[in-house]
């Protein structure tokens, strides 16, 4: 006689006895499905399954076969090899997102979880309670209201760090615009802005860090409004207003902002093959539009605050995204920086004295111009420094090339000048004296 094993859980077992009670007459049903916390209907199911079928009548009919939803072995295959070969660094959100992109495989998000947890290539956490929290800030109502910008150093692409300079629009989460650089200094930052500019219109405002490119941060200079760095003078003089952040949750967003990058977009350049800072920046063009498609939100208020450019401010962008430095001119008319010398030209625009004060302005094209209350001044380079001389002759220069000419003896302005006419011819025809 063979014996069949039944495998039942506790909950089977405390079941069983319980109907087996209710068939002895030991209990009713009411009390019975007060046990089982069952209503007294399915109990009632349940008694007529152990009379016909026994203790196996409480097992589930579908214990221990396979699901009608179980994923095909093959594909399992074929999404492990994927992982293991291209997307072993992935997240299981962005692991999921590329294989449907590039291989049509429609996994969800916690099936891939499982599968790169099963492949040990992801490590599921337990949720803890952080002791510190940091609540949002809300963001403003319209677009344009509030631009966070920051700078990222990060090896985006390659074996070689280089930073990702980004603006995020506070109303809507938006990438507003984006450069790769070399760093975050003033001229890689005006090159930034002047494209946002161009493109976008003039922001309301800009959110920012403590860094040295766009605030002095020495203790004497905090109380001194006047002393300002080239990218608080350009802002000025365009009529953004700089907001500086004291902590990074303050301007949390952009800084979750290159979280989300740093997972995400390093791994896209990888596949893309790219190893330069043009090929990113030509990547970047393309992948920011998707990525506000899928992160972007819906502002409060639909008003564009940006403001248009005048074309005064067309043809002022140039010398307001230049770096501007005071210098006076010499004796000799000469300018010194950066260790050049500047020969100024006999014939100027405008009259130039000795010690007038200039402004060196250098353009992001490379280019330098001397500017003197407005005037763009004429000059050459010398190819080393001049020979200092003490006395100098010319006075100063003015908008005509000095002459070396001189009037001859009969000339008007060589004859005397005398205030009555008459008064001298009396005096030349009078008789004289004779003694």
């Amino acid at each position: 006689m063979s014996s069949k094993l039944i495998c039942m859980t506790e909950k089977d077992i405390l079941r069983h006895s319980i109907i087996q009670n209710l068939i002895d007459g030991k209990i009713n049903g009411t009390d019975a499905a007060k046990q089982i916390d069952l209503s007294i209907r399915q109990t009632k199911r349940l008694k007529v399954k152990v009379k016909r079928y026994g203790a196996t009548g409480l097992i589930h009919g579908n214990r221990g076969k396979k699901s009608n939803r179980k994923l095909p072995d093959c594909l399992i295959e074929e999404t492990k090899k994927h992982l293991k070969e291209r997307y072993y660094d992935f997240g299981p959100t962005f692991a999921s997102e590329k294989l449907k992109e590039n291989h049509q495989i429609k996994f969800g998000k916690e099936t891939v979880r499982k599968i790169m947890s099963d492949m040990n290539l992801w490590k599921i956490k337990s949720r803890k309670n952080p002791k510190n929290k940091h609540f949002w800030r809300a963001r403003k109502d319209n677009y344009g209201e509030m631009e966070q910008f920051d700078g990222s150093y990060e090896k985006w692409f390659g074996n070689k760090e280089s930073c990702l300079l980004l603006s995020c629009d506070d109303a809507t989460g938006r990438i507003t615009h984006g450069e790769f650089g070399h760093h975050e200094s003033v001229k890689e930052v005006f090159g930034f802005w002047r494209t946002y500019i161009l493109t976008n219109g003039l922001p309301v405002s800009i959110y920012l860090d403590k860094f040295s490119t766009y605030k002095i941060n020495h203790k004497n200079a905090v109380d001194n409004s006047e002393i300002l760095t080239q990218f608080q003078r350009a802002m000025n003089q365009l009529g953004i207003k700089l907001i500086v952040a004291n902590s990074p949750q303050a301007k949390g967003r952009i800084e979750r902002m290159f979280k989300t990058l740093q997972d995400r977009l390093i791994k896209e350049l990888r596949l893309a093959n790219i190893n330069t800072i043009d090929e990113a920046n030509k990547f970047l063009k393309e992948y920011i539009p998707k990525f506000n498609a899928q992160f972007a939100v819906v502002p409060a208020k639909r008003v564009n605050l940006h403001k248009e450019l005048s074309q005064t401010i067309k043809e002022k962008l140039p010398q307001i995204f230049s770096v501007q430095n005071e210098r006076r001119i010499n004796n000799d008319y000469t300018i010194m920086f950066k260790n050049s010398f500047f020969q100024l030209n006999d014939v100027q625009p405008t009259t130039v004295y000795k010690k007038d004060t200039v402004i060196v302005e250098e353009h992001l094209n490379d280019t330098v111009k001397i500017n003197l209350n407005g005037h763009y001044l004429n000059y050459f380079k010398l190819p080393e420094r001049p020979k200092k001389e003490i006395n100098i002759k010319l006075v100063a220069v003015t908008t005509r090339k000095p002459t070396t000419w001189k009037p001859p003896l009969d000339h008007p302005w060589r004859r005397p000048f005398i205030l009555n006419p008459e008064k001298r011819y009396q005096t030349s025809s009078a008789p004289q004296k004779t003694s």
